[in-house]
Formats: structure tokens, sequence, C-alpha cells
């Protein structure tokens, strides 16, 4: 069964940091275009950071600019997103996505054509 999990949320307090993690299970990230996107109680869902299928290519929104690093360790089969400076704001159900054309963050962060989906982690910044 093919399938993402991300771990490594939880409540943190303003200023501080978490490293999100998306595992993949049944299939090989590598190659993969991963985007993670988050969602607030009552708003949409929104891009916060993806990484191109050969890991040449990365885009962040610009509320994280400065904040948040994706990589990725294809050994591990895995993405990460650190982020450092968390704010009240960041409070959200972090997703992360694959997309086996590997092309999906070249032009943005849009939702659309990433193919697989985790159940999502709660990150929650707050004093």
């Amino acid at each position: 069964q093919l399938q993402l999990v991300e771990s490594g949320g939880g409540l943190v307090q303003p200023g501080g940091s978490l490293r999100l993690s998306c595992a993949a299970s049944g299939f090989t990230l590598e190659n993969y275009a991963v985007g993670w996107f988050r969602q607030a109680p009552g708003k949409e869902r929104e891009g916060v950071s993806c990484i191109s299928g050969s890991g040449g290519t990365t885009n962040y929104a610009g509320s994280v600019t400065g904040r948040f690093t994706i990589s990725r360790d294809n050994a591990k089969n895995t993405v990460y997103l650190q982020m450092n400076g968390l704010k009240p704001e960041d409070t959200a159900v972090y997703y992360c996505a694959a997309d086996p054309t590997g092309y999906m963050c070249y032009n943005g962060l849009g939702q659309l054509g990433y193919d697989y989906w985790g159940q999502g982690i709660q990150v929650t910044v707050s004093s």
C-alpha cells in the first residue's frame, strides 16, 4: 500500500523549532516532487514549501521564507521540513504530498497534481 506518513508535529512555544518528517512506504520517494501544505482552522489549505524530484528546486511561501527549510534524504525515503522561529500563525495541520512526475515544484506551490497525500499532523505554536 502506497502511503505517506507525517511525524514530528506537536506543541511548541513561539520562537521554537520543530522538524516535520514525511516518510513514504510502499514506494520510493526519490525523483518525486514533494510539497508541504497546511490548513489552519477556518482557512483554506495553503502551500508552505516544496522540493522538486531532483532536489534542485525549492519554493517557500512568503510567510515562512527564512524560517523554514525543506530537504530530502533519499536513503531514508523521507522529506523534512525544518521549522524555526515558529509563530502562533504557523499553527495548523500540516500535510505532505508527493508527485511522481517530479515536476510539481517548478511552478510554485500549487496543490493540483500531487497524487499521494499524508493524513496530516498537528502543529500548535502557543505559550
